[in-house]
């Protein structure tokens, strides 16, 4: 098994001629989705986030830090629209007591080798709600991750809560596959590079699953013309 660091060094090389950096994050890793080995064995550093308790999720893990990825807990959290049931297991839900938002959070952590931090999956409702972030953010201190707010919601208030704990956050710029067609896709590539040029860094949310195999296409084609632009890092080093 080799790492993107041995199979393309000159693109790496070549990425640190700037200043500007960007990470790529991809969600939903842990139940062997569409696109998994493609995004892989992209030939940059990436950030793998691992859904809990699914049946590749140790596996997911893993294997990503073999590669030299950086490895996320992608924690299930409720949204304001939409179905618990598409959450899987563990998930935090607003129903849930303080005590019991803390065992399912260390339960996850648990769950997910070699993270360096957390970010959401789905969770427009939780990441709303003070309370809830609090637990979660104050565990993340205590664990030393950082967190990555997906920004599922304009309401977040992980940006404010996290700032009164001392938590290192950083925050998504832009979704790929929030519409999952190779067309959508290619045109968020395009506000990828636009974004790139005009900020020092960049946060970019793409995902395994029903756009997993266009996606993975769409981000290795746009390599070169990225890495014109900025450095490819993992998500710990964007973290303040």
């Amino acid at each position: 098994m080799t790492s993107y660091n041995s199979t393309s060094q000159a693109i790496a090389e070549k990425g640190m001629l700037t200043t500007k950096r960007i990470a790529i994050v991809i969600d939903d890793f842990g139940n062997d989705q569409q696109g998994t080995r493609e995004m892989m064995e992209l030939p940059v550093p990436i950030t793998v986030a691992v859904m809990p308790f699914l049946p590749t999720t140790k596996r997911d893990a893993e294997w990503a830090h073999q590669l030299g990825h950086d490895v996320l807990i992608h924690m299930p959290m409720e949204p304001v629209h939409g179905k618990k049931s598409w959450l899987g297991p563990g998930a935090i839900t607003a129903d849930l007591s303080d005590e019991e938002i803390r065992q399912r959070v260390l339960a996850a952590i648990d769950e997910v080798p070699f993270a360096i931090g957390m970010n959401n999956h789905m969770g427009s409702k939780v990441t709303a709600d003070a309370r809830i972030m609090r637990i979660i953010l104050q565990i993340c201190k205590e664990k030393n991750l950082l967190y990555l707010d997906s920004k599922t919601t304009h309401k977040s208030v992980v940006k404010p809560v996290a700032a009164e704990l001392g938590v290192k956050i950083v925050e998504n710029n832009i979704f790929m596959d929030d519409v999952y067609t190779r067309n959508h896709i290619s045109k968020q590539a395009v506000k990828v590079q636009k974004h790139v040029k005009d900020n020092d860094s960049t946060i970019v949310i793409g995902h395994v699953g029903p756009p997993g195999k266009n996606t993975a296409s769409v981000l290795k084609q746009s390599v070169p013309a990225i890495q014109e632009l900025a450095q490819f890092v993992t998500i710990s080093k964007l973290a303040p």
